[in-house]
């Protein structure tokens, strides 16, 4: 059977009929998705969903950091993009009613908490926005999610990148979340747990050997030069910071193993916090989705094609569109023709 068949034994998700993810899923490779964090930019995760759901492939396994854990979180458990678009817009868009819920929850964590920053009134409790982005029909625990996930937070103390896979869902993606001096930290295990961006922004690497594809979506930022003044604000020299060292160890990782698509999303403009320009962000994001769509669909094929150029400076680098050139994209050539046991002079290679 071809893989654009619809196979009889795929999962079926059950969800409502008007908002339902596709019913059978795409059968072929398995793919393997990580959602980098990014703030507000990562709404444009929504949009990458979407196209996977378009093309009826269901990742087997998803990692996700910061905001790339909430709609991991979301879209592990069985919703659809089309769900999670629906909520998240609903959510965002009452401005005023978000803003008036989240400064009204202010952190009154534990006195050792208290004590890890010198302003804890600023602190706001990540679980407040977590009930807000979040539907409610969320896996309560990692062992009720349809798709297996990995989130990665930051150990304050400990110096070190912690992955979560199981226990409660909720509490993991809120560890995932926390940028320091927004959100109060989670503590897991006696460990003071922060944003997962800190040390692992876009976790390709935590799922490569899991899948025969690995398709990794970067929505860092990027500092954006002000027209009416030399040099940026307190809050963009801050904000700035967090987008360089992102940046870097995204650039780091990518010299030594690269996911087989990996996607800037075209919102590096937005700055963290502009989570209230949800409709101008899945607008910029648009484009890359449709880019991913063809890379995708055309690796499914086993095919060969060049890298897309996408918009306004970001770029997707399709790693496996030259297969003859890249290793690991021989091997999952390899493996696909050996699953549709196909002979090389079929693949139109």
């Amino acid at each position: 059977m071809s893989h654009r068949e619809r196979g009889k034994g795929a999962m079926v998700n059950r969800l409502p009929d008007v908002l339902a993810a596709p019913a059978v899923q795409r059968s072929g490779p398995r793919v393997a998705l990580a959602l980098g964090g990014g703030g507000a930019r990562g709404l444009a995760h929504i949009l990458m969903l979407e196209a996977f759901d378009e093309l009826g492939v269901r990742p087997t396994v998803m990692a996700g950091t910061s905001i790339g854990a909430i709609f991991g979180a979301a879209y592990a458990s069985g919703l659809s993009a089309k769900e999670i678009r629906a909520h998240t817009e609903e959510a965002l868009t009452v401005r005023f009613d978000l803003v008036r819920e989240l400064f009204s929850a202010r952190a009154r964590g534990l006195p050792s908490v208290r004590r890890f920053f010198a302003t804890p009134t600023a602190l706001l409790a990540p679980h407040v926005l977590l009930d807000i982005l979040l539907p409610s029909r969320v896996a309560h625990d990692f062992a009720d999610l349809s798709i297996p996930l990995k989130i990665v937070a930051t150990d304050f103390y400990g110096l070190d990148m912690v992955v979560i896979s199981e226990g409660p869902l909720r509490r993991a993606v809120a560890a995932s979340m926390c940028l320091p001096a927004i959100f109060e930290p989670v503590i897991i295990d006696g460990r003071v747990l922060l944003d997962g961006g800190l040390t692992n922004p876009l976790p390709y690497d935590l799922i490569m050997d899991e899948a025969d594809i690995t398709v990794a979506i970067d929505v860092s930022g990027a500092p954006v030069p002000q027209t009416h003044r030399a040099h940026p604000s307190v809050t963009e020299a801050l904000m700035g910071s967090a987008f360089i060292f992102e940046r870097s160890i995204i650039r780091e990782k990518l010299k030594t193993s690269q996911p087989d698509i990996y996607i800037q999303a075209g919102t590096s403009h937005f700055q963290m916090l502009d989570v209230f320009k949800v409709k101008e962000i899945l607008a910029a994001a648009a484009p890359a989705k449709e880019r991913l769509k063809v890379q995708l669909d055309r690796l499914l094929d086993v095919q060969t094609l060049p890298s897309l150029d996408a918009p306004d400076g970001d770029q997707l680098m399709v790693t496996a569109s030259a297969v003859e050139r890249v290793p690991r994209a021989k091997k999952v050539r390899t493996a696909i023709m050996k699953r549709f046991k196909r002979k090389p002079d079929e693949t139109g290679a």
